[in-house]
């Protein structure tokens, strides 16, 4: 008889537990930001965020914490967060080098990510700059190697390592300046702080419609025509040897802990999916020159292991990666 009492209470907490697992999210989601915002990576997570809350019964608060190296201050403090989905990550394929930078010790698997999409990269200058067409650029920073400031993003990000495989296929050295975001780089080419800005089209867009940039060059192989401003020629027509390390698509999106419970996932991933579909997400897609990926589970997590590779070792034989990616079990692409 005495073990009665004892077995029902083991029941009722059996059944409190599931019940509590069942009934996620009981309070607000807070989405970290790695990056600055305003930036490609912080205006996505922003709207798909608010697309998911008509898919879940509380708000998902989007916060920034950017700085460190590619991302680190802001994954680093995610990934110290508990492993309960109340705390996401908005990251972005630029990412997965801070750890082949020295940024902090961690895989990109530690993460179970949601992939939104992204935009292609293109090189701009100010609208007071003296470069008119990219062989001017070009010819001008090959003249003077490092006299020519360039903005590309932190260090590490999609934009910084275009702009290195742009200098590597062109023969152009850039006196780098990074910046914690695309937002404060666009501005500081914009301000005359840099002359070159290599950001997404879909950062750029209103920039350049607006007069405030002037763009030079798309870094896929392809030209493309902007409303308002024609067509931007492929960089890759004047100068073919940027096919040796381009194109490279942008994996932007959110994640939570890969330690966190199964049915948090399957929540989220619901939430997630939803939310791409809905006709708000797909209009600011459209708009906006975004690709969506939709990409969740095993398959988002493949994407971005595939990019950790290529990203670490392309930064490894551009001589611009601290640690050898071999070293930390990053294989070869």
């Amino acid at each position: 008889m005495s073990r009665l009492p004892i077995l029902g209470a083991a029941v009722l907490l059996s059944l409190s537990s599931a019940a509590t697992a069942n009934d996620y999210p009981t309070r607000d989601i807070t989405n970290v930001v790695v990056w600055s915002a305003g930036g490609g990576t912080d205006i996505s997570n922003r709207i798909v965020s608010a697309a998911m809350e008509a898919f879940v019964p509380v708000r998902i608060n989007v916060t920034n914490k950017p700085g460190g190296v590619a991302g680190s201050i802001g994954m680093s403090f995610v990934a110290n967060q508990p492993a309960d989905g109340y705390t996401m990550v908005g990251l972005s394929e630029s990412c997965v080098t801070a750890a082949v930078q020295g940024g902090w010790d961690q895989k990109m698997d530690i993460w179970y990510p949601f992939i939104i999409g992204g935009s292609p990269d293109l090189i701009s200058v100010g609208a007071d700059a003296p470069y008119e067409t990219l062989d001017e650029l070009i010819a001008a920073a090959t003249a003077d190697p490092g006299s020519i400031r360039a903005s590309a993003g932190g260090a590490g990000s999609i934009h910084h390592l275009n702009l290195l495989a742009l200098m590597k296929g062109t023969g152009a050295e850039f006196n780098f300046i990074p910046y914690p975001g695309s937002a404060p780089a666009q501005t500081a080419a914009m301000t005359g702080e840099v002359s070159v800005v290599v950001t997404s089209l879909a950062e750029q867009q209103e920039l350049l419609k607006g007069g405030r940039l002037r763009p030079l060059g798309m870094l896929v192989p392809d030209d493309f025509e902007l409303d308002g401003v024609g067509v931007i020629p492929s960089a890759f027509t004047a100068y073919p040897d940027l096919a040796e390390h381009l194109p490279i698509s942008q994996a932007i999106g959110m994640a939570v802990l890969d330690t966190v419970p199964d049915d948090v996932k399957v929540e989220l991933t619901r939430a997630f999916e939803d939310a791409i579909d809905s006709p708000a997400v797909q209009a600011w897609a459209t708009e906006n020159y975004y690709q969506l990926s939709g990409k969740t589970g095993d398959a988002a997590k493949a994407e971005f292991a595939k990019l950790e590779s290529l990203f670490a070792w392309t930064l490894y034989e551009l001589g611009a990666a601290k640690v050898d990616p071999e070293s930390l079990g990053i294989p070869m692409p």
